[in-house]
């Protein structure tokens, strides 16, 4: 397909053609300028704009204004079209080019109407004392900055000032900023003799062309938060501040973010776009306007919407899609798994090409159209500009893309864009069924027609849940969806292998929902998203109450590769960019970020664990992986908020001190599971009296507690969006009582004189996870000479079957027909003390048992060292993971870590023998 998005694609005909045969306008243009058309002739360029054809505007006050200000804008408009015909710009550059001087304009125009206004009636004053300034925010493909050759301008105008004006006849605010803009409106607008600037569109303001012209900009929050509509969220997705008090613009678009973009998935906005796009095809049968390439069956609209459906969708959980520019998003949803990368590349290249298209139609004649021409020699002019031998190879490519991008836009917004469940009989008496209208034996008669056998536990499931709507869901459009989801769900249900367990545990979930009726828009409008939840939840109620209290999880059901679990450098990737797009000083909603990305990927793991996709050991990777991530980022935002306030504590060189985290137990050992906590350690460097640079200043000591505890606050604190991980501190020197963070100084004297043998056994499954890798190197030196130190074996030995026994007593629940798999006899803690004892034995002379924090790689250096056996190092691997896996598996349904007293005796055995000849016989 020929599409030629950009000047490398560009045949070599159109670079060597002359512009001015694809354009009457710039044909008139040279006509009256001929010393410019002789130099364009020789060195076939605008020398005055060979790197930016967007000049300086004309200021306020210059001698006949009106004409220098269209003088200016027609001879711009000359030089963006020579460079776009001669291949000297892509799409891209041009779109950019028209945007800036559309801007310059209306600054220019601004400038003279307030100098008119001003030399009549003064000034009014903002709460700083200077004067105050119109706000004019672009709306549509100006605000954009994506604007097209010979378009209209869409404004907003309003104002953050109070009072009076000081002139001679001074007026309220309102009644001079409304003035000003229909002054300057009248400079933008007006016909003249040299034509006129830009055609200015107003009907975006609140309340349209009823509406005042300029209001407050407590007003314009008022109106949004009240009277908003769902067409004016779409269409402030593009509003940019261009002139005026640029400042006060970005602080309203600000206020007016929670309105654009919900803090919720809006799936609801699919069928409100639907509603907008049908009554634009409405428009376009009636008009017939089938050649529009804007408005017609896949032209510019259609890619627009796929863009700004999914912005409003997703934007509120993912701000990194809160942008103005509709490439650059395409970009983000392609990266964050919301398109196909190569549907986002294939839509920017139809963009570039059908908006290369609109340009050079207007081009023609400097007019704004969409319509393709009947006239031969436009359409001859046209083919050629675009690069093709004649009209049909034109129309023919032209036809290609607005196929592919139609087809693009019914797979985003059709109703049935997802597998669809099977049909199902008698839809009318499930409903009825919901409504509450069947007896008991009806329900049950229905039910068990359908192959369920718990008629009663679904009918008080279903009695909740509509208890539960009716009470939190006061729309009638949210109950309309309640009842179509019901049929849908036991028409999926009946296709599982549990249709009882899989209706039940997914009509919780919908209960959790059923108040956000958003989710239950989601659900209807993607019924494999439906069918992969009922999956899920009939595998797991781990699963089922993970989403039950994060619904905003349903999300991710929806995405094609949601067995896969992200990669760690992806995982890096796509976190920075969700916290990117957030101010630095907005902790809430950072953390929020952080909580949302750990539960989505989180369920993504927990997927492809219950569809037996991976094995254990790569599911625990996974999910360390995932904690180390936004650890990381964690550390970033706390090293941030300290910055901000205390500055930094520094070296005497000028760099910052050293700060690292150490991760103990599961993360440590990269066993991590559903729900494990982070067991940290905190290590520092640098003089504990020394202070920071900052305005407020904290000692070196004091910064780096409280860095610490803001990081602990940011991981752990419980916020709408839950926890990212609860923090467990109590492995660090002096534990519950000792320095919550640690001089590296003070770490090895008490290493080497005071820790127990208890804590040398738990820096066997310890490593640096976040921060200094100086510190690391330092660590990583401390931990191997404390682990390496001389010890007698058999007090060694004592002391670890010692701390064994406490354990047990204290700790395992085990009974006489159930046993704990982590705490009994033989199970999985007496492995992981055996794999300690022996780093603590041999690593003197066996370093590489020091390389590895996990028990399973420990245990195989043990066998390739010569130190064990290989029938014993298999025997305690094969055990240590069949526990693993037991306790995992249980853990998904919310079991206890128990099994029967009967259960895995063979394995236990094995372990209590070895204990014995390891441990016992060596304790004498």
């Amino acid at each position: 397909m020929n599409m030629s998005g950009n000047r490398h694609e560009q045949s070599d005909s159109v670079r060597a053609a002359q512009p001015p045969q694809y354009s009457r306008f710039l044909t008139n243009w040279l006509r009256q300028n001929a010393a410019v058309h002789a130099r364009l002739l020789q060195d076939g360029t605008l020398s005055d704009a060979a790197v930016d054809p967007v000049g300086a505007a004309p200021a306020a006050g210059s001698a006949d204004f009106d004409v220098v200000l269209r003088r200016y804008r027609t001879n711009t408009l000359a030089a963006i079209a020579w460079r776009d015909l001669a291949g000297v710009d892509d799409v891209a550059a041009t779109l950019a080019a028209l945007t800036r001087l559309a801007e310059r304009c209306i600054e220019a125009g601004l400038g003279e109407a307030e100098r008119l206004v001003g030399a009549r009636h003064g000034v009014p004053y903002a709460a700083n004392g200077k004067p105050a300034r119109l706000i004019v925010i672009g709306m549509g493909k100006l605000g954009g900055e994506e604007l097209n050759f010979s378009s209209d301008v869409d404004l907003v105008f309003c104002h953050a000032a109070g009072g009076m004006s000081d002139g001679a006849r001074p007026l309220e605010a309102d009644a001079y900023f409304r003035r000003i803009a229909q002054r300057l409106i009248r400079i933008l607008n007006a016909t003249t003799a040299q034509g006129l600037v830009y055609r200015v569109d107003t009907r975006l303001r609140p309340f349209g062309e009823t509406g005042a012209l300029v209001v407050s900009t407590t007003a314009m929050e008022k109106y949004y938060r009240t009277h908003g509509r769902e067409w004016e969220r779409y269409a402030w997705i593009k509003a940019r501040p261009i002139a005026g008090d640029l400042v006060g613009g970005r602080l309203l678009l600000e206020k007016l973010r929670s309105f654009v973009y919900r803090h919720y998935l809006d799936y609801g906005t699919l069928e409100s776009i639907r509603d907008m796009k049908t009554l634009i095809d409405r428009e376009v049968a009636r008009a017939q306007l089938q050649d529009n390439i804007k408005l017609g069956a896949g032209g510019i609209r259609e890619i627009e919407f796929v863009a700004q459906g999914l912005q409003l969708i997703r934007g509120g959980q993912e701000p990194a899609l809160q942008d103005h520019r509709l490439l650059p998003v395409l970009a983000r949803l392609a990266r964050h798994g919301h398109l196909r990368a190569e549907t986002a590349q294939e839509l920017d290249r139809m963009y570039r090409f059908l908006r290369r298209i609109e340009n050079r139609l207007q081009m023609w004649a400097d007019r704004q159209t969409h319509e393709l021409p009947a006239d031969p020699i436009q359409r001859a002019a046209l083919a050629a500009a675009m690069g093709y031998a004649d009209w049909p190879a034109f129309a023919a490519a032209l036809a290609a893309v607005r196929e592919s991008v139609h087809a693009i836009y019914q797979r985003v917004f059709s109703k049935q864009r997802a597998e669809e469940p099977p049909r199902i009989a008698r839809k009318e008496r499930l409903q009825s069924l919901w409504d509450g209208e069947l007896s008991q034996e009806e329900s049950a008669q229905l039910l068990a027609a359908y192959g369920f056998t718990d008629s009663a536990a679904i009918c008080s499931a279903l009695v909740g849940l509509r208890a539960h709507s009716r009470q939190h869901e006061p729309h009638d459009r949210g109950r309309r969806w309640m009842k179509r989801l019901i049929p849908l769900l036991f028409a999926t249900a009946v296709t599982l292998d549990d249709p009882d367990r899989a209706l039940l545990r997914t009509l919780s979930v919908i209960t959790a929902v059923s108040g956000r009726s958003t989710y239950v828009a989601l659900l209807l409008e993607y019924p494999g998203g439906l069918a992969t939840l009922m999956r899920l939840c009939a595998a797991s109620p781990w699963i089922t109450q993970h989403i039950g209290q994060q619904p905003v999880l349903l999300d991710t059901l929806l995405e094609s590769d949601l067995y896969r679990p992200t990669e760690r450098r992806t995982l890096a990737e796509l976190l920075d960019d969700e916290l990117a797009a957030l101010p630095q000083h907005d902790l809430e909603r950072r953390m929020d970020v952080l909580r949302r990305f750990t539960q989505r990927e989180t369920l993504r793991i927990a997927a492809a664990d219950v569809s037996d996709a991976m094995p254990l050991m790569i599911v625990s990777d996974h999910l360390t992986d995932l904690a180390e991530v936004v650890l990381n980022a964690a550390l970033a935002t706390a090293w941030t908020q300290m910055r901000v306030r205390y500055g930094l504590p520094r070296k005497d060189n000028g760099t910052c001190e050293d700060f690292c985290i150490i991760g103990y137990g599961k993360l440590g050992g990269f066993e991590m599971g559903y729900g494990s906590d982070l067991d940290l350690m905190f290590l520092y460097d640098g003089a504990h009296e020394k202070m920071t640079d900052g305005a407020r200043q904290l000692s070196h000591h004091a910064y780096f507690t409280q860095l610490a505890q803001r990081l602990v606050h940011i991981l752990s604190i419980r916020t709408p969006a839950g926890r990212a991980y609860e923090v467990d501190l109590r492995l660090r020197p002096g534990g519950d009582s000792g320095l919550l963070a640690t001089h590296i100084e003070a770490f090895e004297p008490y290493q080497q004189a005071r820790a127990w043998t208890w804590e040398h056994q738990a820096l066997v499954r310890a490593r640096v996870v976040a921060g200094s890798q100086a510190l690391e190197q330092r660590f990583s030196a401390i931990r191997a000479t404390a682990l390496t130190r001389p010890r007698d074996v058999q007090t060694l030995a004592r002391e670890v079957c010692s701390m064994r026994t406490r354990m047990r007593r204290n700790l395992d629940r085990s009974r006489a027909d159930m046993l704990d798999v982590r705490h009994m006899a033989g199970g999985l803690i007496d492995i992981e003390f055996m794999a300690q004892f022996a780093v603590l034995r041999y690593g003197r002379e066996c370093e590489e048992l020091l390389l590895f924090p996990d028990t399973i790689r420990i245990l195989e250096t043990l066998e390739s060292a010569g130190i064990a056996d290989y029938t014993s190092t298999r025997t305690l691997v094969s055990a240590y993971r069949a526990y693993r896996r037991r306790i995992h598996k249980l853990a998904l349904q919310e079991q206890e870590a128990l099994i029967a007293a009967d259960e895995l005796a063979q394995r236990r055995s094995a372990v209590q023998a070895l204990w014995q000849q390891w441990l016992e016989a060596a304790a004498g």
